[in-house]
């Protein structure tokens, strides 16, 4: 029997790439499919923040986090809060997956040349009981680099493999089937689509100008979610979180459109948790897209007032960066999709950041000059540029001012200026108070008891309507797609079981296709920085298991 490979891998993004080097390493002859240019190789993981989970870290001992694999056990199955009978290997997955970020997972990345940025970050903070959801301690760990950063190493890896005639890039593939022979999936079919200069994540032709069809011993599935499909994001939206957004932004291009999902499972894999997605309350348009309703994500720090359509506080604990999910859930209870953060200049200044590669030349560039000086400008110059151009922002010296812009925004008369006035006085009033009821000062306070929140990420505590911090800003903010938190079902090995339970022969599947792992390794809630780590683990775990197979 004839083979074009030992193994195809369907999806040129960090898994594909993760997976197809450690294929390399162990002699494999790969063939690594996309349906995108060459250009867009490392998919979505190039454009991220780079943000990485790690536990009991150097940098966290330096910024004197004390953390343990036992604590952060703790918050994931806190956070996951498996419950369903198809969460038993997700749930092996998520103890496998601390054990790797608590062990040798930094080790192994350094020794590739990853590094990091020194200060951590608090990520999904949580606010509920110490068996609740969300981070007991820092554990967001930047890459120095970001997200081109971290995609670098395995790119480096898998084009010495082109080098060696271990590995045959096939871009602007896109598959349509899988198909079996004798019990065991070993062909894979699909469409050629013309070659395109579309610059990397912006829309290529779907134009077809032939077909495919090549075999191999084994098959990775690691085609990424459905984030950028609104049309699939709109089916599967959870019942428990209401209707789904009439207006949604794009976290993701186009192309993340999960139809590779519904390939396999028609091959006969089985795709579990399809409920479960992981998508971001505070998105803002780009003012400068790349991709069609490209939206940005804002990293905000804890002193923002987060206020509803109407102008009603969100109740506690949602402050900003507490819990994604259980806020996106409150949101949709209101009957509006879009919410707004009320602040001043000397906040954002301080405690804004952009997810995104692109929203962080400084760190993106690896560049330390840059970093300091981000670092003395009142506003970061990504930030400044939204204030200047954003169609979400409204900046204004006074506040009857602020609620007509923000009336003007969504052109509805939702907000009366007493409502939101009243909000942010009963919050400046707390401010001079050390005996505050306001758990949202009181959990201002506790971020700058963090060294890195007070060097970096918190405000010191001040009014709102303090004229010498003005202007005052208000930012819309949207439901942002981002995440598929469900996927095919895998076992620790990354191989796809079927419905039974069973292992699908020839058949693999890592990353976002996999839900990071076992098919929904996070189960309901994420606790931030565990994507990309979940891409590399998951991806690992495949490439060497479908190495052995086919050795």
């Amino acid at each position: 029997m004839t083979y074009d490979a030992d193994v195809i891998v369907i999806g040129a993004g960090l898994a594909g790439l993760v997976a197809t080097a450690e294929l390399v390493d162990a002699g494999r002859k790969v063939i690594l499919l996309d349906q995108e240019p060459e250009r867009s190789i490392g998919g979505q993981a190039h454009w991220s923040f780079g943000g990485l989970f790690f536990v009991d870290s150097p940098e966290q001992r330096r910024m004197r986090i004390k953390d343990s694999h036992a604590l952060a056990l703790q918050d994931w199955l806190g956070t996951a809060g498996f419950d369903r009978e198809e969460d038993a290997w997700p749930r092996r997955w998520a103890e496998a997956y601390v054990d790797f970020a608590a062990g040798e997972k930094r080790s192994w990345l350094h020794a590739q040349g990853v590094r990091f940025f020194p200060v951590v970050g608090w990520a999904e903070r949580g606010g509920y009981d110490a068996n609740g959801h969300g981070n007991s301690v820092p554990r967001f760990h930047i890459t120095w680099g970001t997200g081109p950063g971290l995609v670098e190493p395995f790119e480096r890896r898998v084009r010495a493999g082109v080098a060696r005639g271990l590995v045959r890039f096939a871009f602007r593939h896109r598959v349509t089937g899988l198909s079996a022979t004798a019990g065991a999936v070993d062909t894979v079919t699909g469409e050629i689509l013309e070659p395109s200069d579309a610059v990397r994540g912006s829309a290529s032709s779907r134009e077809v100008t032939g077909t495919f069809s090549l075999r191999a011993q084994a098959v990775i599935v690691t085609s990424g979610g459905i984030g950028g499909n609104h049309d699939l994001v709109r089916a599967q939206w959870p019942a428990r979180l209401g209707t789904p957004p009439q207006r949604l932004l794009s976290g993701v291009p186009a192309h993340v459109d999960g139809l590779m999902l519904g390939i396999a499972e028609r091959a006969g894999a089985s795709h579990i948790n399809k409920d479960r997605m992981w998508h971001y309350t505070e998105g803002i348009q780009n003012w400068d897209p790349i991709w069609a309703r490209h939206g940005i994500r804002i990293l905000p720090g804890p002193s923002p007032l987060w206020l509803d359509a109407t102008g009603k506080r969100l109740p506690v604990p949602l402050f900003p960066g507490f819990d994604t999910l259980g806020t996106l859930d409150h949101i949709m209870k209101t009957g509006h999709d879009h919410t707004w953060f009320v602040l001043n200049e000397r906040i954002i200044g301080k405690e804004f950041a952009l997810s995104g590669s692109e929203q962080n030349p400084d760190l993106t560039g690896k560049s330390v000059r840059d970093v300091f000086t981000r670092a003395r400008q009142a506003v970061p110059a990504p930030v400044r540029a939204f204030m200047d151009n954003g169609a979400d922002f409204v900046v204004e010296r006074d506040l009857s001012a602020l609620v007509r812009g923000m009336n003007a925004v969504t052109k509805e008369d939702l907000l009366d200026e007493a409502t939101v006035r009243g909000e942010i006085v009963a919050r400046d009033r707390e401010i001079a108070n050390p005996f505050t009821k306001d758990l949202q000062v009181t959990a201002i306070h506790g971020a700058r008891r963090y060294l890195g929140d007070k060097l970096i990420r918190t405000a010191a505590p001040h009014r709102i309507l303090d004229p010498k911090a003005g202007p005052l800003i208000a930012v819309r903010l949207s439901i942002l797609t981002r995440k598929s938190l469900g996927g095919l079902e895998t076992d620790l090995s990354s191989r796809v079981l079927t419905g039974s339970g069973e292992p699908l022969p020839g058949v693999y599947a890592a990353g976002e296709a996999a839900g990071f792992g076992g098919g929904g390794v996070h189960g309901y809630r994420a606790l931030e920085g565990t994507f990309l780590g979940g891409c590399i683990f998951s991806g690992r775990a495949a490439g060497r298991a479908a190495a052995r197979a086919v050795g």
